[in-house]
């Protein structure tokens, strides 16, 4: 019985019998380089023309959310700080955002990178032992209330072409992995756990407060999935920081999302061999954006059978192989990767983004393969 795209990821995230193999590309980065007549046609139109399924991966947020970072793309993190200024300046490529409260001020740097098509920071706002009660001040007060209207809509416009996913945090991900990327960053974040560590706990419990509101508040919307953005791998947190400050948290949000009958998406996109024993344990539905070598570090069958069917995985085609491979021998990496996989609880993907220069041709002959694929 043929099932539409809905029904098929549903039906995938949940281990339940497909009619075919999901295939959900990723078009982050890829979408920008196109022409402006195709992004104005919009994303859920150009999947549905490719013949795959979308799988909308935190498009919108079911919360309007107060901006920690001063210069977010999301429109629903715009609301004001209460009792906190911001205020940027631009010069060239660099971005400088200033925080300041009654308790203090933080400053960061963000640089533009016109070839990665993307702003990176290259100074973190938490900088002094201080600074962890100044973030702590504007968490505790940043505003984060419920609005479905972009989640909603979402779902009208994308019907059963596809899944919407909204962003469950306030965050972005998990608090301790937002201290590694956005607010403290790896190294610092190391030498601040060993020596101020209660300043650090005692922003985590304030973050985690914060962020169970969020999840309380998405779990009621209509949305009937939710991933975070953790970028989870082993080049920036180590397997026992893993398990001690991301897990709980992963497994307190599952918990809350499933007991609303609802899925939630682990996105993965990094080195993840030491972590999947550990995310198993969490009880999310499925890594999102897992990546064999040479952007992961474990072929996607490998991960497959160390996850078994406790968890789903989204991925498997490498964004490099995507990129370089010619159209031929594109075909036989997909075909090799398809007869290798066990298509239980597997969405097809070119995992966590793509490179813009992946022609239409190449995601094209893949909807080929999997729409002729015959299930095992």
């Amino acid at each position: 019985m043929s099932m539409t795209s809905r029904e098929r990821l549903l039906a995938a995230l949940r281990g339940q019998p497909v009619d075919r193999l999901p295939w959900s590309p990723f078009l982050a980065y890829w979408w920008e380089s196109q022409p402006q007549a195709i992004q104005d046609r919009g994303q859920i139109h150009f999947l549905r023309e490719l013949g795959a399924d979308a799988l909308l991966r935190g498009f919108t947020t079911p919360f309007v959310c107060s901006d920690l970072w001063g210069q977010s793309s999301y429109s629903t993190f715009s609301q004001r700080i209460p009792n906190c200024e911001v205020r940027r300046s631009e010069r060239g490529a660099d971005m400088r955002v200033w925080f300041e409260t009654p308790v203090g001020a933080l400053t960061q740097l963000g640089r533009r990178s016109e070839q990665g098509n993307t702003r990176f920071l290259v100074e973190h706002p938490v900088k002094r032992r201080e600074d962890y009660k100044v973030l702590s001040y504007i968490v505790e007060r940043m505003i984060i209330a419920p609005d479905y209207t972009a989640v909603t809509d979402e779902i009208a416009a994308v019907g059963e072409a596809g899944l919407s996913a909204p962003l469950i945090s306030p965050f972005g991900k998990t608090p301790f992995q937002s201290l590694v990327e956005h607010f403290v960053g790896a190294e610092q974040l190391i030498f601040d756990l060993m020596d101020y560590p209660a300043e650090v706990e005692a922003l985590l419990a304030v973050m985690s407060a914060r962020a169970e509101e969020a999840v309380r508040i998405a779990v009621a919307s209509p949305a009937e999935a939710f991933i975070t953005w953790e970028d989870s791998s082993t080049t920036n947190v180590s397997p026992a920081l893993f398990r001690r400050y991301i897990f709980p948290e992963m497994r307190r949000w599952a918990a809350m999302v499933h007991d609303a009958g609802k899925l939630l998406l682990h996105h993965a996109c990094g080195h993840l061999r030491a972590l999947l024993p550990i995310i198993t344990e969490e009880g999310v539905d499925a890594v999102e954006s897992l990546s064999p070598p040479p952007t992961g570090n474990i072929e996607i069958w490998e991960a497959q059978a160390l996850l078994g069917q406790r968890t789903g995985l989204v991925g498997g085609i490498e964004p490099v192989n995507f990129l370089n491979l010619d159209l031929p021998a594109l075909r036989v990496y997909i075909e090799e990767l398809l007869a290798r996989m066990d298509h239980r609880r597997w969405i097809l993907a070119n995992s966590d983004s793509c490179p813009p220069g992946v022609t239409l041709e190449k995601f094209r002959l893949v909807t080929e393969i999997v729409k002729a694929h015959r299930l095992g």
